[in-house]
């Protein structure tokens, strides 16, 4: 399998910078425009129960300028749902959410809810929405994900690009096993697999590489490379390591 690896990028970020001080800028939804622009596969934003980044207008107003697709990430709570079925975006991505945390700091638990979350995202399925469901790289949650009807999983990368920048090459290369084996355990189940959280330049590479991955959604670090040489070149330089990688 060497087909082109899609580029999802993340704006929730260029949103925290504009909630830091208030106001209307940095907007996203420019953000999002000029990464459609320079070749973004699909935008990604995380709306959150306390909106600590991405806002509702937000949203909408994505939903209105995008001509790509809109990964709509969201927890699974009765408020989410019923935001995603109006807007009806091209994915929704259900990932875990504490209000306490900093980031999202592991995959959702499917296994434990699997009732619940089969009838929480059938209504998302059935409105047109691609439901994909961002877990860990573990047996028990890509099974319970295929048996709950989720299309798409996206494998959390985070414990992987974390012992990249520790230096700590025994628990990156443990890490980069289990991610190896469990896309290509859930390729075998018919589910499409994408992957994302914490990738950079130094780390993308060896994920890039793996032949069952078909997108890797990608938003801190391009926001945060995108201050020094913009988010054209911050995006073009992760698309030629993505593709160098793809293609050896």
């Amino acid at each position: 399998m060497t087909q082109e690896l899609r580029l999802g990028v993340n704006i929730d970020h260029v949103a925290t910078v504009r909630n830091a001080r208030g106001g209307t800028v940095p907007d996203p939804v420019r953000a999002a425009i000029v990464a459609q622009e320079a070749g973004a596969d699909g935008i990604t934003a995380h709306l959150r129960e306390d909106r600590r980044h991405i806002g509702d207008a937000d949203i909408e107003a994505l939903m209105e300028a995008l001509t790509v697709p809109l990964n709509f990430e969201m927890a699974a709570t009765d408020e989410m749902q019923q935001i995603a079925l109006r807007h009806k975006p091209h994915a929704v991505c259900i990932v875990p959410e504490k209000r306490e945390e900093r980031t999202t700091e592991g995959g959702l638990e499917v296994a434990r809810e699997e009732n619940r979350l089969a009838h929480y995202i059938a209504p998302l399925r059935e409105a047109g929405s691609r439901v994909s469901i961002f877990i860990a790289a573990d047996p028990r949650q890509i099974d319970a994900a295929h048996r709950i009807g989720a299309e798409v999983i996206e494998l959390h990368t985070g414990a992987y690009c974390d012992a990249f920048a520790e230096g700590d090459l025994l628990t990156r290369d443990a890490e980069l096993a289990k991610l190896t084996d469990m896309a290509s355990y859930a390729h075998s189940l018919g589910l499409e697999v994408h992957a994302g959280h914490g990738l950079t330049y130094g780390c993308v590479s060896p994920i890039a590489a793996l032949p069952e991955v078909k997108e890797l959604n990608i938003g801190h670090f391009l926001i945060g490379e995108a201050i020094f040489r913009g988010l054209p070149d911050a995006m073009a330089e992760m698309r030629r390591l993505m593709d160098v990688a793809r293609t050896l």
